[in-house]
């Protein structure tokens, strides 16, 4: 994929002829075509099988004409091949068998890797590399939310179990961080190695902590993740939800890209984060389901803070809502078209408006 793709370039704070435009979740039961394809095959059989992975990632660009792919899996796939038992339940989510709570728990927990452990996902990126016409970014599950998953067992409200181990026991609970980072880099690092041009790290549930313990907990072991893949210079999204006062140190974890939620305009969102870096988001999914006007009026403001400094990539907050009715296709066509026209137009007027010299 060259570097001139406009995703590309919005990454690296690059001028761009209009604002790129993904949504986290663009591949889903919002799709007839989807929910055709799950009747017969459950999320970890298309995960596993390059051909339904490719056809499912690459949907969402042929149909919705965004400006990047996301491969199509799950956070969790790491964990079998790491010696834990988890099933992904229907309106549930991930459920662990074996959760992991103590010290000989963590030391039983297999180094990852890639190659190996999970081939049927990097035979997905390469294909997908010959096959897309814009980049493919991987993905990987941030160290807390997989923890997370980990010690609860299962999703949680409140990850008493989780900030538990992290309070009582800091030993285990940075050894635990440090093996899930050095996983997701590994993961990461073998992704690109395969034609994956750019990368997320979901910390979906790292917004549940306070910033003094993101600090104490949590940003050393993104430091190594990152730290790990600067080397592979592609560029490096951090995301998490209802991470609003988390933002300054997501700044300081090494990434290149913060995605923020729907709860901090953009603007407010670089002051926090307080250094020049690219910022994707940050469409409220639920908006998705309102009244065009409503949707064409919030993504239009969300543009036009995005567009009061380079590096922007408008998303969603958070990915596309599983609801009954779903999302219409045609209202992800028409906000993909109203974002590419209207920052077009905007960064052409600001063209005409500097004084040629």
């Amino acid at each position: 994929m060259p570097d001139s793709a406009r995703f590309l370039r919005a990454c690296r704070r690059e001028p761009v002829d209009q604002v790129p435009v993904w949504y986290m979740r663009q591949a889903g039961r919002y799709q007839p075509e989807y929910r055709k394809l799950r009747e017969q095959h459950s999320l970890l059989e298309i995960c596993r099988n390059p051909r339904l992975c490719a056809e499912v990632t690459r949907l969402p660009v042929e149909q919705i004409g965004v400006d990047a792919a996301i491969l199509f899996s799950d956070i969790t796939i790491v964990f079998e091949p790491m010696g834990i038992r988890c099933d992904i339940r229907e309106h549930v989510g991930p459920v662990i068998d074996n959760p992991v709570r103590t010290r000989a728990d963590v030391e039983r927990l297999r180094p990852l890797e890639p190659a190996k452990d999970l081939p049927y996902v990097l035979e997905s990126v390469a294909l997908l590399r010959s096959q897309l016409p814009v980049p493919l970014i991987g993905f990987a599950g941030g160290p807390f939310t997989l923890a997370s998953y980990l010690v609860e067992g299962g999703p949680s409200r409140d990850y008493v179990r989780t900030k538990q181990l992290m309070y009582s026991d800091p030993v285990t609970w940075h050894r635990l961080m440090d093996l899930l980072a050095d996983a997701a880099a590994r993961f990461l690092a073998a992704q690109v190695q395969a034609g994956a041009a750019a990368v997320q790290v979901f910390d979906s549930w790292v917004g549940s902590l306070a910033p003094a313990d993101f600090r104490q907990a949590v940003l050393p072991a993104m430091q190594r993740l990152f730290g790990e893949l600067q080397k592979l210079s592609v560029p490096l999204i951090y995301f998490g939800v209802a991470t609003g006062e988390l933002l300054a140190l997501m700044g300081e974890s090494g990434a290149t890209v913060i995605g923020v939620d729907w709860r901090v305009p953009i603007r407010t969102a670089r002051a926090r984060i307080g250094r020049p870096m690219a910022i994707q988001g940050n469409l409220d999914p639920a908006l998705l389901f309102a009244p065009w006007p409503e949707i064409e009026k919030r993504a239009r403001a969300i543009l036009d803070e995005g567009l009061e400094e380079p590096g922007f990539i408008f998303n969603l907050g958070h990915g596309v809502i599983h609801h009954q009715p779903p999302v219409a296709v045609s209202t992800l066509q028409r906000l993909t078209r109203f974002v590419h026209d209207y920052s077009r137009e905007q960064l052409q007027s600001a063209a005409k408006e500097v004084p040629s010299r």
